[in-house]
């Protein structure tokens, strides 16, 4: 992995509750590995809840979305300024799920990737392929068109890329490590050469105990976004321990 440090996030998605929150986050702050950093990515519920059990540990939590907007009649959503309010410290953009499920465009992440930035949150920045696309040779298109249209690649050093292929997400499927390694050098090389050398780019396919250290041993591969596995204390530290 370079120099760079590694950088291992949980995405809860839509799992726990606030009362299951602190408990879980002080366990896993209190054990976190000191040369890995480490995020979850929580409900909005469960965010206040989260902040306050991690609270001075290095353990950083991010929420799963936001608006680009600073406020205003957009009944259900949440700002960057709320996000900061609470004390979180970035935010996770463009996970499939919102972009297969919620319509999410690559013009409206790039919104929120300046608002986020704007505000002073961290960002990870989810790209992939389908199935279709990668069967079809279309998969360096679609990450190219992704991570182009969603920032500004002369300022990735603020950003960390999340590279999840749509078909090994919650499949059990995995891509193998050659493959990943190849999407993820390929991501590294759209940014300019100072920037790239610098870029976190995350690997977020059903990454688990079992099989993290052989992908984490790519290069280009400098930690995980991590799903169901993030969702019970062991095998989280695993992969932590791993990277």
């Amino acid at each position: 992995m370079s120099g760079r440090r590694p950088f291992v996030a949980g995405n809860w998605k839509m799992h726990k509750t606030p009362s299951e929150t602190g408990g879980f986050v002080r366990d896993l702050a209190a054990r976190l590995p000191q040369q890995v950093d480490a995020a979850v990515c929580v409900p909005y519920t469960s965010l206040a809840p989260a902040v306050a059990a991690a609270g001075g540990s290095g353990l950083a939590v991010y929420a799963q979305n936001m608006h680009e907007q600073p406020q205003g009649a957009f009944t259900g959503e949440v700002s960057a300024a709320m996000l900061v309010d609470i004390g979180v410290d970035g935010v996770l953009l463009g996970h499939s799920e919102r972009r297969q499920y919620f319509n999410e465009t690559d013009h409206a992440l790039a919104a929120k990737v300046d608002a986020a930035f704007a505000a002073g949150l961290d960002v990870i920045l989810a790209v992939g392929e389908s199935e279709q696309q990668r069967e079809a040779g279309e998969t360096e298109q679609v990450l190219a068109g992704q991570v182009n249209l969603a920032c500004d690649p002369s300022r990735g050093r603020l950003l960390t890329i999340a590279y999840e292929p749509i078909w090994a997400i919650g499949t059990g499927r995995t891509a193998t490590p050659e493959m990943a390694q190849q999407a993820h050098a390929f991501i590294r090389s759209l940014f300019p050469s100072a920037v790239a050398e610098q870029i976190r780019i995350q690997y977020g396919g059903s990454m688990k105990p079992d099989n993290a250290a052989e992908l984490l041993a790519q290069p280009d591969i400098d930690g995980g976004l991590i799903g169901g596995a993030s969702l019970e204390l062991e095998p989280f530290l695993a992969i932590l321990a791993a990277a």
